[in-house]
């Protein structure tokens, strides 16, 4: 004879089984420590100050006489 189960119990472990698995993937992808955070901000302003070092100021554009 077949397992008799509990169609409210099954519904709601489903559900948590899902949600620890989104919670899983969401700690993977957002889950860094301060430490890494600061190195990659420090990093991308140290990228930004050399990129605005490296810039070059074009002329001003002479108003055109139309």
């Amino acid at each position: 004879m077949a397992e008799l189960i509990n169609l409210n119990k099954a519904r709601k472990q489903k559900a948590r089984a899902a949600a620890e698995s989104l919670a899983a993937a969401n700690r993977v992808k957002f889950g860094r420590t301060k430490a890494e955070k600061q190195r990659d901000a420090s990093a991308e302003a140290e990228a930004a100050q050399r990129l605005d070092g490296l810039r070059r100021e074009l002329p001003p554009a002479a108003p055109s006489d139309d």
